[in-house]
């Protein structure tokens, strides 16, 4: 528990540091177990509240169960949730499933620029109204130049060069040799003008961790990660046609982490099923730099 408890206080304390340092702040919530995590830790740093918006990229490929998670989960915490889309792009079929792009060109369309775009509030953002349960268009969106991100250094290679203040230009473009230096606890807040700020709570957590912490805290989590008695289940999440589920009979948290530490999957990289990955050559980094999640 001590573990557990030093990688709270560390992630509760970059969240206040961030909350304290940019007012037009947001945090990415993909709907999987780390983001779920940093939800939670979110409200705990803030006694029950989150104080900024949740923003969702919806490309739309989703699994379902995992869209049902979100507004369940954000009707019953109160959550300010937005979401934004590729619009254009799922209109005309410019996406893998569609057959009309490989699979890095589709996630650079549905998530890379849908990001970009919706944190800039320059495309339609739809905002969780708790009145009508259900989405209205947002008025007036503001630009977000604080981005809180759920990204572990040991979930693929690209991941374990960021700082847990990791500035990017006004295009949100990433220049891994130019980060600053994080010494003792000591973060660069203070930025250019127009620069984004990418920031990641997470980044000394590990899958393990995560398991570990959702299992003692008893955060609810969506029913993907979990065989539902077909010897199946997800062990990373992401759009259904590049996202192939594990054999696994783990029904359980306890399950999951038993097989994290001493079963199948003790040795094999969590992003394995992610088939974007291995188009990419095994990572992420050039999406990345242009902006990707």
């Amino acid at each position: 528990m001590a573990h557990l408890d030093a990688l709270e206080h560390r992630s509760v304390h970059i969240l206040r540091e961030a909350y304290a340092n940019f007012k037009q702040l947001c945090m990415l919530w993909s709907i999987g177990k780390d983001s779920t995590v940093l939800l939670w830790l979110a409200r705990k740093a803030f006694f029950g509240h989150v104080p900024f918006p949740l923003v969702h990229v919806d490309t739309s490929f989703k699994i379902p169960e995992m869209i049902a998670y979100r507004d369940r989960m954000a009707a019953e915490w109160n959550l300010t949730i937005i979401y934004g889309q590729n619009q254009a792009a799922l209109a005309e079929k410019r996406t893998f499933p569609d057959g009309a792009v490989d699979r890095l060109t589709c996630c650079k369309l549905l998530k890379t620029d849908a990001l970009k775009h919706t944190l800039a509030g320059e495309w339609p953002r739809f905002r969780y109204d708790h009145a009508r349960k259900g989405y209205v268009v947002e008025k007036h969106p503001e630009a977000f130049t604080g981005v809180i991100v759920g990204a572990r250094a040991d979930e693929e290679g690209s991941r374990s060069k960021e700082r847990y203040f990791s500035p990017r230009t006004h295009e949100h473009q990433w220049d891994v040799a130019a980060q600053p230096p994080e010494f003792w606890n000591q973060y660069k807040t203070d930025v250019a003008p127009g620069t984004h700020v990418r920031i990641h709570p997470l980044l000394d957590w590990t899958e393990v961790d995560i398991w570990e912490y959702i299992h003692h805290e008893q955060i609810p989590t969506v029913s993907l990660y979990y065989d539902q008695g077909e010897g199946r289940r997800y062990r990373s999440l992401g759009c259904y046609p590049c996202t192939t589920p594990v054999d696994s009979d783990a029904r359980t948290v306890e399950d999951v982490i038993r097989e994290l530490r001493t079963g199948k999957f003790a040795n094999i990289a969590e992003r394995a099923g992610r088939a974007q990955d291995k188009d990419d050559g095994g990572g992420l980094e050039a999406l990345r730099r242009e902006g990707y999640m």
